[in-house]
């Protein structure tokens, strides 16, 4: 087939179709009316030969060969819309732009406090603002624009997105400084004896952590679930709780909070922290100053805290 045979907004409604499955929500977001959506369905399915989605109780469900195309149709016109909208100039120094970036509270821990400090010299009047991955539809703002960067462990976004990964780390167990642990090797029997709180970070990578112990059949008694990362320093330096964190957030908070950690009992698999952002703002010159800014400040985090078990690794960009 030939690409004078398609028009370009056939696939656009083809790719609003797959997001939401509804003919009245993409009529909304494309601002046409219900008739125009299905007459370009309809377009679309003699041009492919092929029904491409069919009414169900939950919506408009595509077919095999919607699926299959639903990776390079979305990833197509991301790079078009990128190469049409991308900013030739971005003076980062007189912006007044306020991003907004996915992280998680470890994220927050980490990378913010260098990032801010790059930023008050390098662009005074640039502001940062928060989400929770979980907290949002990442894909659909990450795509309108509204979420600019996402950081974590995000292996849900795939098709239209890239990625950089910033840095490899491991699972340590954490505790208070003179613990009956402090100084000397934990065994797997001490972790599954000791207690322990439990971080539930639901819609996070480091949920994986509770099914891979329940799979491995690693039994804790968990004294305390928390949904966050961020008041497990204050809470152990208080108790004889032990804490399982990624070791990044080890190294932040050890020495303020009187801390010490050592490596995991249970051979858990590392866990690689990424930086995501869609394709249709891969050439934004704002975007892509922000993600060297971000980049840098996890490069000089890793620096600061540096370990011997801390594995940074700052690859190419690789479209997801």
């Amino acid at each position: 087939m030939d690409l004078r045979d398609i028009d370009l907004n056939l696939l656009v409604v083809f790719n609003e179709l797959l997001k939401s499955g509804r003919v009245n929500l993409v009529a909304d977001r494309l601002g046409l009316t219900q008739p125009a959506v299905s007459n370009a369905l309809a377009r679309l399915r003699r041009t492919l030969g092929d029904d491409l989605f069919v009414r169900t109780a939950a919506g408009m469900q595509p077919t095999p060969f919607a699926e299959a195309l639903a990776e390079p149709v979305a990833y197509a016109l991301g790079t078009i819309h990128g190469a049409l909208n991308q900013s030739a100039v971005f003076d980062p120094a007189k912006s007044r732009q306020t991003f907004t970036i996915a992280m998680t509270d470890i994220g927050e821990i980490y990378f913010l406090p260098d990032l801010m400090q790059r930023l008050a010299v390098a662009a005074p009047g640039v502001a940062i603002g928060t989400v929770r991955n979980q907290s949002v539809d990442l894909e659909r703002e990450m795509e309108a624009g509204n979420v600019h960067l996402a950081v974590g462990l995000l292996p849900h976004l795939q098709a239209g997105f890239f990625q950089r990964r910033l840095l490899t780390q491991r699972y340590v167990c954490l505790y208070r400084r003179g613990h009956a642990f402090d100084g000397r090797t934990m065994t797997a029997a001490d972790f599954g004896a000791a207690d322990h709180i439990g971080i539930v970070a639901a819609g996070t990578g480091h949920g994986m952590v509770d099914e891979l112990f329940e799979r491995m059949g690693v039994k804790r008694d968990i004294r305390l679930r928390v949904p966050h990362f961020v008041s497990v320093g204050h809470i152990l330096r208080n108790t004889d709780m032990i804490a399982t964190v990624p070791e990044v957030l080890a190294l932040r908070i050890r020495e303020p909070f009187g801390l010490a950690c050592q490596p995991h009992p249970i051979a858990l698999p590392e866990i690689t922290i990424g930086m995501y952002w869609h394709a249709k703002f891969h050439r934004d010159a704002a975007n892509r100053w922000l993600r060297e800014h971000l980049g840098a400040a996890g490069r000089d985090m890793t620096d600061e805290t540096a370990d011997a078990a801390t594995r940074p690794t700052f690859d190419r960009d690789d479209v997801v």
